[in-house]
This record gives C-alpha cells, structure tokens and sequence, in this order.
C-alpha cells in the first residue's frame, strides 16, 4: 500500500533537514495526521537506542518523539558511524554489519537499497504520511550512480522531493538553481518546489530573488523559513552544530567539555546547557582547557584514537592539573573509559588494533569487544539515590578496583566507578542529564544552585511545539500534503 509521503533533501550538509522534518512531524500529528518519519541513510555519531534494542540516527528519534511514536529501526535502516582513518561503522536495521572503508561502502551500499525499500514499506503501512529526509546533497552527481540516500531512493519508491535551501550561509540563489542545474530529468521531475531555510532581515528584500528563482527552476516557494531562535534547545544531529553549542552566561559552576574528533551523542549535555547557573564551554583542539569547576569527557566512536587526540592536544596534562587543583571529572561512557589506566582494542574494532595508557584518574581497565551493548535503561546514582533513565551502546568492557564504587545501579546491576574521594567518576549511560533529580543532585553537589523549574521533558516538548507553529506561520503546509498525497 503506497501511502503519502514526502521527501526533504537539501542543498547540503546542515540546511536544517533534520529539523524542519521534525517540526513538520509534529505539526501534521497536530491536525490527527498518523505521521512516521524516515530516512534512507544517515551519517552521525549521534545516535539512539530504540525499544527493542537497535539503533538508529538520533534525529529520527527526535523525529519519531515530534510524531508522538516510539522509534523503529525501520525510520532509519541504515546509519554510518564514522571511526578512526577513513571507515565507518556501518548499522543496518539497528544492528552492526561491520565496518567499512568509504571505498568499500560505496561499492556495497546499492545492495542495501531493497532492505531499505522494505523498512519504507513497513512505515507506510502504519502511516498517514510518510517524511522522508535526504543526506548531504543530491547534487553530489559523482556519488550519484549508487546512490540510496537523496534521489537513488526518491526515484526507487516514487516519493516526491522538496528542497531545503540554506540563506545563512549565503548564496541560495546559487544552491537552488545549481542543484536543478545538476539533477537528471527524471530527478528535476520529482522537485515540486523549495523552502528556504533560516533567514534573518527584511523579507521584502528577497522578492527579487524568489523571481530569479522562479526564472531558472520553474520551482514553486513552498515558504521562506526564519530563523528558529529555540534551536538549541532541540539535540543536534551532527558535530557541526557545536560551533553554536557553547552558553556564555556567567553561570556559577563552569563546565569545560573537550571537543574529540569523533564526538557522540553530546546532547547528553543539553540539559546542562539549558540550566542557567551552569555555564558549558565546548573547547576545540588548539585551545587549552579553561579554569573551571568540572571536567566533563563525553562519548567517542573511536576511543583510542580521541585519546590520543586529546594527549596531543595536551588536554590530559590540563585535565589531570585540575584534578590536582580539587576540581571534579566526569565521563561518559568512552569519555569514562578514557579515565581509566588502560584501554586495549586488540581486534581493531573502531579502529587500527592497539592499546593505550588512558588518563589513569580511576582504577579501570577496558577492553574493546565485537559484543556491542545496545539497551534502555533505568535506575538510580548510588550517592543521591536519585533515579536516572538512558540508554548505553558501547564496545567497551569496564573493571577495576574502583568499580568497586560504581556510580551507578542500572536495572539490578553496577555501572561505572568513583574515585575514593569522589571527585572523579563516570558510567556508560547516555542521556542521565535529561533526569531532572539527579541533574539537581549532582549540580548541587558541585555548588550549584539548579532551576526547579526546569523540567527536560517539557523543555524539549515546548520546543518542538514552537517549531510546529513556526513552520504553520511560514510555511504552506496544505501544499506540502497536496504534494504528498499526488503521489
């Protein structure tokens, strides 16, 4: 059964496709529409675990949240984690496939298509309307004849395209008439029209453009998109986004967060950042890391290769500095495993084969295993007795004297470890920030004085709300469906 559907591609990378799909979600399941999100392949660390215990991109599962539906491995059957070197780590269907050099993907993913084929169908099968989301660009034509994730799948299930222009970064004039400029006949008919995205002035100034636009394409304007002022408020899809992560408030505690080259799942931090007597420095390579209250190592795809980033960025002498100084360190999940005295990957699995000496401020060691744990999970800080609530997907096996003083009890068991005088710390679970006691426990803790207010689920559901309404205000939404519905 072909149900309607639409798909989002954009001009490029960080036009904002994984956003407005998500704001089209939740606008259209505000009007009884049964909405199911999808996309045919994603690259990112960024990832998220689903109820039964795969793994998919975490905009989707941003997506499936705006939809009010649980996240399925068939919103997005394949994800491409990028590791150390040139590969990736490459997820179908929520699970490991093993990894692959970008050479060897390219030859292998046209045989991905059928499965990916065939999670679209399930989804429109459940669904009203089916929102697809492109990757990158469809007018990269040298990556074209294998292509599955822009017009290789739009063609393949005869979806109708949108296209996301982005006019922050100038140029759009440019984006638009370029990319129909490159697009085979078949694919320009599938183009029913644009949005521009994230604009900023005088809207009047811009009527000349839609006219050139109009001149070249023949596309219709399906809306000119502000700019989303609640955007951080929503977790990002990709380390692009971290050049606006930063808060530069004046909070009372300060947190300094290394920025590794293969960062993941940093919207751990978003609650942090949303607390406003906390104050979150992401810090780039090149830059030592400030005076500050807390060191916090978030989560990696390649554990020993950011490790040895982070010595060479001199990042472990400022770390252990601070500790000398009495400050506190956090980590997660690879962030933790890098606090420990050793970290052994002997069959290569993120990366070259090898060990390390880690940061040595716990007593652990971890050990790299092709057995990848994918799961929820709940329980509570052993220190405050707070609950907490996440998900863990790591590689790494963790123990050591003082996992003696684990962190915390997940589900019955222990996870993670404490210094004995309990400044140093860390777990595996992701997302333990969005639980409000424990986030009030722990700032407290560190002499904080935490919002009480501030509840991260109403945080994130306002935010998506808003973007709802943005999109009704600005974007022809009735034409879209019309769109969908021609299918």
């Amino acid at each position: 059964m072909r149900a309607p559907a639409l798909m989002l591609q954009g001009t490029g990378s960080d036009v904002g496709k994984s956003i407005i799909v998500a704001g089209l979600a939740r606008a259209f399941t505000h009007r009884g529409i049964k909405v199911r999100p999808f996309k045919p392949q994603n690259m990112s660390n960024n990832a998220a675990v689903t109820p039964d215990g795969g793994e998919i991109g975490r905009a989707q599962a941003l997506q499936a949240r705006a939809a009010r539906v649980a996240p399925s491995v068939d919103m997005n059957p394949v994800l491409l984690k990028p590791q150390a070197g040139h590969g990736a780590q490459v997820i179908l269907r929520g699970k490991v496939k093993g990894a692959m050099s970008a050479a060897e993907y390219h030859v292998e993913k046209l045989s991905l298509l059928p499965a990916v084929l065939d999670s679209f169908a399930k989804l429109e099968a459940e669904a009203d309307l089916v929102l697809v989301e492109g990757a990158g660009s469809p007018a990269e034509v040298n990556l074209r004849a294998a292509d599955i994730a822009n017009m290789g799948f739009a063609l393949a299930a005869e979806v109708p395209v949108a296209l996301i222009g982005d006019i922050d970064r100038g140029g759009v004039i440019a984006q638009l008439v370029g990319t129909q400029a490159l697009l085979a006949p078949e694919e320009r008919a599938l183009v029913k029209g644009y949005i521009v995205n994230k604009f900023r002035g005088d809207l009047g100034l811009f009527s000349d453009a839609l006219d050139v636009i109009r001149e070249h394409t023949r596309w219709r304007c399906f809306g000119i998109l502000p700019w989303f002022e609640r955007i951080g408020e929503l977790p990002a899809e990709d380390g692009m986004a971290l050049r606006r992560q930063s808060n530069t408030r004046n909070g009372a505690l300060t947190i300094a967060v290394p920025v590794l080259p293969h960062i993941a799942n940093f919207d751990d931090l978003d609650p942090l950042r949303a607390e406003p007597d906390v104050a979150v420095e992401f810090v780039s390579s090149g830059r030592p890391l400030p005076l500050c209250d807390l060191v916090l190592l978030p989560g990696s795809k390649a554990t020993l290769a950011d490790l040895a980033a982070l010595k060479r960025a001199g990042w472990d002498v400022d770390i252990k500095a601070h500790r000398r100084r009495g400050g506190h360190v956090l980590g997660i999940c690879a962030g933790y495993q890098m606090l420990g005295q050793r970290i052994a990957d002997p069959d290569g699995i993120e990366g070259a084969a090898g060990e390390a000496e880690g940061l040595g401020l716990l007593k652990i060691e971890t050990v790299i295993t092709r057995d990848k744990l994918l799961a929820e999970a709940r329980g509570t800080e052993i220190a405050s007795a707070a609950p907490v609530a996440g998900y863990e997907m790591h590689m790494g096996r963790s123990h050591g004297a003082d996992s003696a003083r684990p962190m915390l009890r997940l589900d019955g068991r222990a996870d993670g470890a404490v210094s004995s005088d309990g400044r140093v710390m860390g777990c595996h679970l992701h997302g333990l920030f969005a639980s409000d006691a424990f986030r009030r426990a722990f700032l407290q803790r560190l002499g904080a004085v935490p919002d009480p207010d501030l509840i991260d689920e109403r945080r994130v559901e306002n935010a998506l709300d808003a973007l709802a309404r943005h999109l009704e205000t600005h974007v022809d939404l009735d034409a879209l469906l019309q769109v969908a519905h021609a299918r």
